[in-house]
């Protein structure tokens, strides 16, 4: 298993970060006062499929303007404030990485959505809210990294109220990952106990959800993650300059390692919803 500390420390490292995002908009002409979110969503989408899997996974969930939601795991927060700004809801992200953490909240002001969205520090298998506290819980691509995915689905339940929805998507292991693959992707790209399929339909079924759908996206985004691999690259003399050369050569190998276990069929990725 690997240790939160370690997660963190993925993160804090990076190559997609708020000094990036922010060069991003500077190379484009764009001044930061009067930045909208019209502008700052074509840059923060830290996750695969951009803005068209944001319409899609909220659409599952069913989100409505008079919906509370948390966004479990929100990283840099592009896809609660995308959320809030074009339903307008209420969304509270959480994460375990206070970098990450920061640099949403400051996005935030930045674009004026800190009245529909806010972020607080804590672990997805100890979430700081009380018991039906939510009417939705969604996730992107994140939960890769938490242990004990059967522990989160009942976290994620009892935050819900009565007849909440719950829409995640993640990477998913298939039958062909060797304990070898799986043990590099701990050490590399801090994954805990990568789910499968039926071990999510399991989990979620163990927490107390009904579970509406389940998409298969592996062969999409076997093609998306060729592309990432591709943008990654691009933003080698920025991760260079923030986090090092070695930092950046590392991320190459991890992410090529990772990206080549689609291609070979020992990933894959779902979209599952439940209420």
């Amino acid at each position: 298993m690997i240790a939160p500390e370690a997660v963190v420390r993925y993160y804090d490292t990076h190559p997609i970060n708020e000094e990036q995002i922010l060069h991003a908009l500077e190379a484009r002409g764009v001044a930061l006062e009067g930045l909208t979110e019209e502008t700052l969503k074509e840059h923060d989408q830290d996750h695969f499929g951009g803005l068209e899997a944001n319409d899609l996974l909220f659409a599952h969930a069913g989100i409505a303007r008079h919906h509370r939601v948390l966004d479990v795991c929100s990283g840099m927060g592009g896809p609660a404030r995308y959320l809030a700004h074009r339903v307008g809801c209420t969304v509270v992200g959480l994460d375990l990485t206070r970098s990450r953490l920061e640099s949403a909240q400051r996005l935030t002001r930045l674009v004026g959505l800190e009245d529909r969205v806010s972020f607080q520090w804590g672990n997805a298998l100890e979430m700081p809210f009380e018991a039906a506290s939510f009417d939705v819980v969604i996730g992107q691509e994140a939960w890769c990294h938490v242990p004990d995915k059967r522990r989160l689905m009942k976290e994620c339940a009892r935050v819900l109220k009565p007849g909440g929805q719950i829409a995640f998507t993640d990477i998913l292991r298939t039958a062909q990952l060797s304990e070898d693959d799986a043990t590099r992707l701990q050490a590399e790209m801090t994954f805990n106990e990568l789910a499968s399929f039926d071990g999510y339909e399991t989990f979620l079924r163990d927490g107390g959800f009904d579970l509406s759908s389940v998409e298969d996206l592996g062969a999409q985004w076997t093609e998306i993650l060729v592309r990432r691999l591709a943008m990654y690259r691009s933003l080698r003399v920025t991760t260079e300059r923030k986090f090092g050369e070695q930092r950046q050569q590392d991320w190459d190998r991890y992410y090529s390692f990772f990206v080549g276990l689609y291609g070979e069929g020992k990933l894959s990725g779902g979209r599952f919803s439940a209420r």
